[in-house]
C-alpha cells in the first residue's frame, strides 16, 4: 500500500522495540507486498490512544483525511461542505461518548491534523448513504462450532482510502480490548470485535430520498466503538443499542462468539426514535428474507439469492475459507472497499482491501490473530514503539 513504510522517518520520540522503557503503543504490519496492512497497538486513556494512533501514522493521517474530505466535497459539494459537516457534528456531538471526542483530540495532537478537519471527515459517513453486506454462521452451521461473521464495506474507492489501511488494536485502561479495521486517522468503527467475542457489522439502508437526514442522535460509527468498549455479551450489546438515540436506517449484525450461547442477530434500525428495533434471530419466519432462512445463520447482502444458495450448500461445513469465498461472491460490483471475516470465538480476523481500482473481493485476505497483540510489552521484531510524553 502507498506510503506504508513512510513512518520510518518519524521523529526521535519513536524508537525501535528494543528500547529499555516498557512500550505503551507500537506499529507493525501483517501481510506482504501491496496487501500489507499496518497494525497499530495503542494503550492507555482515550486521549493517549488517539495521540499514539496519530503519532505512529502521522505521515498517512494527513493525506488520508484531507484527501477523503477533498473528494467528498468535490463529488457532493452541498452535502459535504464545511458548513454542512460542521452542522452535522454539532447535532451528533451531544449524543457522542466523551471517549470518542477525547480520541479525536489525541489524534489531532498526535498527527498535526486540525481537529475541525478530523471532525468533518468523521461526519462524511453520517451524511452519506451507502450499502454493504453481512453474514453470520455459528454452532452446527460451522465445522468448528465457532461464530464466523463477515462484513463487506461496499464503499467508493474514489477517495483512495484503500491506500491507508490500518488495523488498530485498542488496549484501554478502562474498558474491553478491541480491534478496529479502519483507515489512517479514522477512529470511528464500521466493524470490529472485542476480546469478549462481540463482533459488529452493518448494511446501510438510508436512500437518497431520505436526505436531509434527521441527525439528532448517535451515528453507528461512534456507537459501535461504545459497544466494543463495553459490551461483554450479545444481550448487553442489544441493551445498549435499545437505549441509544439512533439515526438513519440500517441493518446491524451483532455476534457473540464466546457464549455461554454462541449466536448472532440481525437488527433492522429505523428512525425516528422511539420506533422499536426489529431483531431477527436464526431461522426466523418473520425475517424479511423468509422463507429463505436457516438455522444458525443470519444474513442480508448485496446478493441475497447468491448468499442463500451458498449458505444452504455449505451449512455445517463453514470455516474461514468458505466465509471468504462467500464474502467475495456477495461483494458489490459498484464499489467494494474493504472486507473482513471474523472468527469471534478464536478472536481472529481476515481483512482484504481494494488496491487501486481493484476491489477488495479480488484481493488476498490478510490474517491477524488478535491474541498476539494483547500484551503491549511484547512487541514484534522491528516494531516501531511510541512511549508517549
Amino acid at each position: 500500500m502507498r506510503n506504508l513504510f513512510s513512518f520510518l522517518a518519524v521523529a526521535s520520540c519513536l524508537t525501535l522495540a528494543s528500547c529499555a522503557a516498557p512500550p505503551r503503543s507500537y506499529r507493525t504490519s501483517v501481510g506482504e507486498g501491496p496487501d500489507q496492512i499496518s497494525v497499530v497497538v495503542v494503550s492507555g486513556t482515550p486521549y493517549k490512544m488517539g495521540q499514539a494512533f496519530g503519532r505512529l501514522m502521522k505521515d498517512e493521517v494527513k493525506p488520508c483525511m484531507t484527501g477523503w474530505l477533498a473528494v467528498a466535497q468535490r463529488e457532493d459539494p452541498d452535502r459535504c461542505s464545511n458548513a454542512a459537516l460542521d452542522a452535522a457534528w454539532g447535532t451528533v456531538a451531544p449524543h457522542t461518548n466523551d471517549r470518542f471526542k477525547q480520541e479525536l483530540a489525541g489524534m489531532a495532537d498526535g498527527s498535526g491534523v486540525p481537529i475541525e478537519v478530523l471532525r468533518r471527515v468523521h461526519m462524511i459517513p453520517v451524511v452519506s448513504d451507502f450499502a454493504c453486506s453481512g453474514v453470520a454462521v455459528w454452532g452446527p452451521a460451522t465445522a468448528s462450532g465457532h461464530l464466523l461473521q463477515l462484513r463487506n464495506l461496499d464503499f467508493s474507492t474514489n477517495a483512495g482510502l484503500q491506500d491507508y489501511p490500518v488495523i488498530v488494536v485498542y488496549l484501554p485502561d478502562k474498558g474491553i480490548p478491541h480491534v478496529n479495521p479502519t483507515f489512517a486517522g479514522f477512529v470511528g468503527s464500521h466493524t470490529g470485535m472485542n476480546t469478549e467475542g462481540v463482533v459488529l457489522g452493518e448494511k446501510g439502508e438510508s436512500p437518497k430520498s431520505d436526505f436531509p437526514f434527521n441527525l439528532d442522535g448517535v451515528h453507528f460509527t461512534t456507537l459501535f466503538r461504545d459497544l466494543l468498549y463495553r459490551a461483554r455479551d450479545l444481550d448487553q450489546a442489544l441493551g445498549m443499542i435499545q437505549s441509544a438515540r439512533r439515526i438513519k436506517r440500517y441493518y446491524w449484525y451483532l455476534g457473540d462468539g464466546k457464549g455461554p450461547d454462541v449466536r448472532a442477530v440481525k437488527i433492522k434500525v429505523t428512525t425516528p426514535d422511539p420506533i422499536p428495533l426489529t431483531i431477527w434471530r436464526d431461522n426466523d419466519k418473520t425475517d424479511e428474507l423468509a422463507p429463505k432462512v436457516l438455522k444458525n445463520a443470519i444474513y442480508n447482502t448485496m446478493e441475497n439469492e447468491i448468499a442463500y444458495k451458498h449458505l444452504k450448500a455449505n451449512w455445517g461445513r463453514y470455516d474461514p475459507d468458505k466465509m471468504i469465498a462467500l464474502s467475495r461472491q456477495v461483494a458489490s460490483k459498484n464499489g467494494n472497499l474493504v472486507n473482513v471475516v471474523y472468527d469471534a470465538t478464536a478472536l481472529e480476523l481476515w481483512v482484504a482491501h481494494a488496491e487501486e481500482s481493484e476491489y477488495a473481493s479480488k484481493r488476498p485476505y490478510v490474517h491477524l490473530k488478535m491474541r498476539d497483540y494483547l500484551d503491549p510489552s511484547r512487541t514484534p521484531p522491528g516494531a516501531v514503539v511510541w512511549v508517549g510524553k
